[in-house]
Formats: C-alpha cells, sequence, structure tokens
C-alpha cells in the first residue's frame, strides 16, 4: 500500500540507486526468510503498492490476494499478474474497510503502511481480525530512518521525515504496538526498518491462557 498520496509514491523496490539497492536487498532477504517460515497457503497483503511482496510470495506457489487504495496501482498489479501467470488477484480498498470474509488469510502481510495511517490502533484491530493467524508487517526504523534522509541531503526542513509518514517507532516501540494485539515469533531489523513474524493473540495481554 502506498498508504499517501499518489504524488509522493516512490518505487522502492525497483530503485537503480545502489545503495538505496543494497538496503532494499537486505529488506527483501528478511522478507523472505519470515513469510516462508510462516508456512502458509494463502495469503493476503494489505497495502500491496504495485504488489511486488504479493509476487515474490506467489512466486512460490501461494494464492495471494491483495489490496491497495490506489486504483492505478491496483490496476498494475493486476495487468503484471497476469502477464506472468501468477496467482495473485488485487483490489481497490482501504485497510480500514477490509471485512473477515474479503481479506481473512493464513498470512496477512502489511508492510510499509503503518507509518502511513492516522489511525495505526484501528488498522491494527482489523489485521488482528484478519490474520489466520499470522502477521507480516514492516515500518521503518526510527530515529535512523529520518537520519538517513538527512545523510543524503533529503527532507532537511522536516528533519528528515519522509513526506506521509505520520508514525514514527524504533524497533521497541513497534514490537510494543504489534505486542497489544499479536505474539511476535521472529523479528527482523534489514537497515533502516523493522520487520516482525506475529501471531494473532486469542487472549488479552497479560491474561493467562486457558
Amino acid at each position: 500500500m502506498s498508504g499517501q498520496p499518489e504524488g509522493n509514491y516512490y518505487d522502492k523496490y525497483n530503485s537503480k540507486n545502489p545503495l538505496a539497492r543494497r538496503m532494499m536487498d537486505g529488506f527483501l532477504r528478511a522478507f523472505d526468510d519470515l513469510s516462508v517460515a510462516a508456512k502458509a497457503g494463502a495469503g493476503y497483503e494489505a497495502g500491496c503498492g504495485e504488489g511486488n511482496l504479493s509476487f515474490r510470495i506467489a512466486r512460490r506457489g501461494i494464492a495471494m490476494r491483495a489490496s491497495d487504495i490506489s486504483k492505478r496501482l491496483v490496476e498494475e498489479a493486476n495487468r503484471k499478474a497476469l502477464a506472468d501467470g501468477l496467482t495473485a488477484r488485487f483490489e481497490c480498498a482501504s485497510i480500514y474497510d477490509l471485512t473477515e470474509q474479503q481479506a481473512a488469510a493464513e498470512l496477512v502481510v502489511c508492510c510499509e503502511v503503518l507509518e502511513h495511517l492516522e489511525h495505526p490502533e484501528a488498522a491494527l484491530d482489523v489485521l488482528a481480525r484478519l490474520a489466520r493467524p499470522y502477521l507480516l508487517t514492516s515500518v521503518p526504523r526510527e530515529p535512523l530512518w529520518r537520519m538517513l534522509n538527512m545523510v543524503r541531503g533529503s527532507y532537511w526542513r522536516a528533519w528528515g521525515n519522509t513526506p506521509g509518514h505520520v508514525n514514527h517507532w524504533s524497533t521497541g516501540a513497534f514490537l510494543r504496538f504489534l505486542g497489544t494485539r499479536f505474539d511476535v515469533l521472529a523479528v527482523r531489523t534489514p537497515l533502516p526498518w523493522t520487520m516482525a513474524l506475529c501471531r494473532v493473540r486469542t487472549h488479552p495481554a497479560g491474561a493467562g491462557t486457558p
């Protein structure tokens, strides 16, 4: 999911910049490790953008469905899936509006989305209803993300904040946020992100199991 107006969309997955490419290679290795660890037979990606992550999973023979708020990106993802013969289907939808009938899956993916949302707690509640039982999610690692932006001379007036980022989590803060609804099973920190594979909690945080 771009999670932001289309004018701010940056396709980091296909960047030609050598440094950005190296960082994305680390991100994708972590993503592959955690998505394989879930051993899911089917998945749903909330906030898919052009579908890059859904395609990576679909290429392993796993049926993927996905959504994004951008009609243009969804149309592009569907064209690419058809051209590549991949078992993936994309639709236009807001993460807040996703229903269990529409989007519940063994593995739910929501990467590079939550930092854009005005109501991340509400989105996490939706993801907890959809995950059956796994969630794979990532956000930029702060304040490192903003520091690296400033090092490369970007967004100085905003202290390095990428346009559209309204939430800023350190690794610890993000894991605590996830812990309100999920048990965190595994964590990766490819520079400069925090990525976690989680299992939905079926009992309130702090409560004992039956």
